[in-house]
This record gives structure tokens, sequence and C-alpha cells, in this order.
């Protein structure tokens, strides 16, 4: 049967009726052959390359299965992780989310601030400006005075003396010093005793309590205090041992 058409002469398309048997060429994609004019939805066993998909969905149930691993966690196909660790990521702006990090004993939000951070060792910093906890209190110095140095680290007695006291260095009413302090590290602290016409001065030294025999400036312990007038005694505690300290005082007069 002859083909009533002539392609080089046609200017319209050719209903595949009036082609020849022989036109209905199959072909074959994957496992699947589709005829001249017919349509397939479903191909398999076929491999693309560098393909850009537009819509679409992917369906597990076909068999598309895998895993992907990013940082330490190994993500399935389909599914969803919320944790990952040891990524790291660069050049990244996150645009919402939490997270904490903790710095020191403190656990900070991402995006918040803090304004204290303890137990906390920094190295080769600059630091520019600073300012200390002092607590100032219309307290006569007499009898034991406790110096909780989690809490301050000048401590200004304004009323005048009363009596010879004993300063006892703590963290707090409820830690001891030498649980916050590790050991070959000090501190540093200032008690100012207030002096009326008859003075008085610091007699004992006390840690955590315990009596220390503190190493005075210029080799003599004081005997008394300086009247009318602000005595600053000033103490170096440095943490030899468990329990242990070596402190470093001296006394010095303002009027």
């Amino acid at each position: 049967m002859p083909v009533p058409n002539i392609f080089g002469a046609a200017t319209t398309a050719i209903p595949l009726t009036q082609l020849d048997a022989n036109f209905n060429t199959v072909a074959t994609l994957g496992n699947a052959s589709i005829g001249l004019g017919n349509t397939t939805t479903t191909v398999g066993n076929l491999t693309l390359t560098n393909v850009t998909i537009t819509s679409g969905t992917i369906n597990s149930a076909v068999g598309i299965s895998g895993n992907v691993t990013i940082g330490n966690t190994t993500v399935g196909l389909g599914n969803t992780a919320t944790s990952v660790g040891n990524l790291t990521l660069t050049n990244v702006t996150l645009s919402s989310g939490t997270s904490n990090m903790t710095l020191g004993n403190t656990a900070v939000t991402i995006g918040s601030a803090t304004t204290s951070v303890g137990n906390l060792a920094l190295t080769n910093v600059t630091i520019t400006t600073i300012q200390e906890p002092s607590n100032v209190t219309a307290t006569a110095a007499t009898g034991t005075i406790n110096m909780e140095l989690l809490n301050t680290s000048i401590l200004y007695l304004t009323s005048n003396a009363t009596g010879n006291f004993t300063v006892n260095f703590r963290g707090t009413s409820t830690t001891s010093l030498n649980n916050v302090m590790s050991n070959n590290t000090s501190v540093a602290c200032t008690v100012l005793a207030t002096q009326g016409s008859t003075a008085y001065y610091n007699s004992v030294v006390q840690v955590d309590g315990n009596t220390v025999t503190p190493k005075w400036q210029g080799g003599t312990a004081p005997t008394s205090g300086n009247a009318s007038s602000i005595d600053s005694y000033t103490y170096v505690i440095i943490k030899t041992g468990s329990a242990a300290f070596t402190v470093l005082a001296a006394q010095t007069k303002f009027a």
C-alpha cells in the first residue's frame, strides 16, 4: 500500500493512520517498550545523567533508598534528623532556630545576652575596661568578717571599727573557697576598715574557717590600726594544694 503523503512536500502533521505499519517502530526506555504515538507512565531500570527535575515526588515504595552522612549523623533518604554534631559550616547564615552554648558555668542561648559567666579561663586576652564588684556596707569591723569572694573582691566597712577582727575568706556561705579555686591559682581582694579615734586591726586571717598565718609586707604583722583613717588590707590568696593556701597581706593607711 503506497503512503498517501510525500514527506518532502508535507506542510502539516501526517496522521499516524496514514503511515505504513513499518513506521510504528518500538522504542525501548529502560525496561519499557513504547510504540510510536503511545504513552507510558512507568519506566524502570533507567539511568539518567545530568538531569534536572523541575517537579514531582519520589515515592519510597518504588524502592529508592540510601543514606547520607552529615557530620557524625547518618540520615536515611526521606527521614529527618534534628541533631548533627562534628559539622563545620563555612559562610553560613542562620535565619531561624535556637541553640545553646556553655561558657564556663553558664549556658547561653544563641542570640541572647548574659552578663555573668563563672569558671571561665581566658588565654592571651586584652581587657580594655574592667569593673570589680564592691560591697559597701555601714558595718563596723569587729569579730569575724566573712569575705565571700564569689560575690565581691572589695569589702568597704564604713562604720568605725569597734574591735580587733578576723577576716575569713570563703566562696559563699554555702561554698568553700577550696572548692572554688583550682590548685596553682590565686585571687586578690581588699578589706577597707574605717577607724575612729580608737583604732583596731586585723589580728587573724582564715580560709574556710581555718587559720592561716599570712606573710605580711615588710615581714611584720600589724599590731594596731591607724586612728581616724581608713585602713586598707590587701590580700593575695594562693592555693598550693587541697585546702592549702599561702596568703600575702599588707596594711596601708589612707587619711
